[in-house]
């Protein structure tokens, strides 16, 4: 029995599973949500006892890990979280082979989750994909020629800093109007409390919102934008519309640069409904040129596409061991 170890190290979330290769089913599964206020080392520390709990007395032969950052796929380095403190050049890869003896392989979770829709979920079958996570942030990751593709420096496929609208609202890294800052789910709660904050008497529409959050702001979420939209809530539909509107420029932009065969679209805001999936496809195809052709479809591993592609990553090192 040949057990492949799966870590994903997420913005809000840690998970580890084990596998038998060749298997499409979890042998063991854990999560934790990250605490308040964490870093880099009570994350290590609780995926260190979801590693323990998991494995119990057996060893795996190989760990994939997805990182919700940057990593330096050569050396194994996560380079720095955008969510998480103290993640700032940490070599991961170093620290659980020399705990555990088995090699391990680390990336960012983009460019994992497009591994893992490629060999297990919606890019089976094809050799050209652009995986898209939207959650805490947008992130993309490349299947070419039927391998990863993360460009010279671990880079490619940031999409969610893609400019589309340059007098937009600035963004985190300090450009203005990235696909990001419009239509990532913090940003899109951001958007609709500043709206509801600065709403005139008469505008209509953010009663359901309110509803939801019981008049307190602070609670809104993307989720919630989206859940708000699907009942009817105005002013949510014009946030996710806007959210839709950016996400589907910057794909037309990436189907005309790189001529794709799917776009695979994962993460929380993707559950946003037939709307947001509608003015997504619409607009993408009017930015696109008329010749170039390209699908839009829902990643089928959900919240464990990072998973899956941990195990992807990790055959891959069998294989060539």
């Amino acid at each position: 029995m040949t057990l492949i170890l799966a870590l994903d190290f997420g913005g809000t979330k840690l998970a580890a599973a084990l596998v038998n290769v060749g298997s499409r089913k979890w042998l063991r599964y854990e999560r934790h949500l990250s605490p308040v206020g964490a870093n880099a080392s009570t994350d290590l520390e609780i995926m260190r006892s979801l590693i323990y709990s998991l494995l119990q007395d057996t060893k795996p032969a190989a760990i994939g890990i997805s990182f919700g950052g940057p990593v330096d796929t050569s050396t194994g380095t996560v380079r720095l979280s955008h969510h998480v403190a103290g993640w700032e050049n940490i070599p991961l890869k170093a620290l659980l082979e020399e705990e555990f003896a088995v090699p391990v392989d680390v990336d960012n979770d983009a460019n994992i989750a497009a591994l893992g829709e490629h060999r297990f979920g919606a890019g089976q079958g094809y050799d050209s994909l652009f995986y898209i996570t939207v959650s805490t942030g947008v992130g993309g990751g490349w299947i070419l020629n039927g391998q990863p593709w993360r460009g010279a420096g671990g880079m490619a496929g940031e999409i969610g800093h893609i400019v589309v609208d340059p007098a937009g609202p600035l963004c985190l890294c300090g450009k203005r109007g990235c696909v990001e800052r419009l239509a990532s789910g913090p940003y899109m709660a951001q958007n609709a409390r500043e709206i509801l904050e600065n709403k005139p008497p008469r505008r209509q529409g953010g009663e359901i919102l309110r509803g939801l959050v019981g008049n307190n702001l602070t609670l809104l979420t993307g989720q919630l934008v989206s859940e708000a939209a699907a009942a009817g809530d105005d002013l949510a539909k014009e946030v996710l519309h806007k959210a839709a509107w950016a996400l589907g420029v910057g794909i037309g932009n990436v189907a005309n640069l790189m001529n794709p065969q799917r776009f695979v679209l994962g993460g929380g805001v993707t559950k946003a409904g037939e709307d947001f999936w509608r003015v997504v496809r619409q607009v993408a195809r009017e930015t696109a040129l008329p010749e170039v052709d390209f699908e839009i479809v829902p990643a089928v591993l959900g919240d464990d596409a990072p998973l899956w592609g941990g195990v992807a990553i990790a055959s891959m090192t069998i294989t060539n061991l």
